[in-house]
């Protein structure tokens, strides 16, 4: 997108100000479907951080995601966790993943999880 929508803007916000981690949102970026949950920022690195640290290959990296999140301005990227890249009927991972994703990069969107049922 050239200018982000500001509705997307606006939810970005909300998970920021902590309010809920349970919104769900699929975006189209970059030709990919990706669906989840969005988290804040700062959760969202500390997971991300938790995670490589427990990895003997990976642990080195855990600190770049120690570093507190700029606060300046409105949120820039949508930050998903046990999220899910769709091809076809597949979600890949199946266990679902973190992924980072900048808004200006978000072609479309819809509220809503196509890997969750509240059934």
């Amino acid at each position: 997108m050239m200018k982000p929508d500001e509705l997307i803007i606006k939810i970005a916000t909300l998970v920021e100000s902590g309010h809920s981690s349970q919104m769900s949102l699929t975006v189209v970026t970059g030709g990919a479907v990706i669906t989840g949950r969005l988290a804040p920022e700062a959760v969202w690195r500390q997971r991300v951080a938790e995670v490589l640290t427990d990895s003997a290959q990976l642990s080195g990296f855990s600190t770049v995601f120690d570093a507190p999140a700029a606060g300046d301005g409105p949120p820039t990227h949508l930050h998903f966790h046990v999220a899910r890249i769709l091809q076809g009927a597949v979600g890949i991972p199946e266990t679902g993943g973190m992924y980072r994703v900048a808004i200006e990069d978000v072609s479309a969107w819809t509220v809503g999880d196509f890997s969750y049922s509240d059934h």
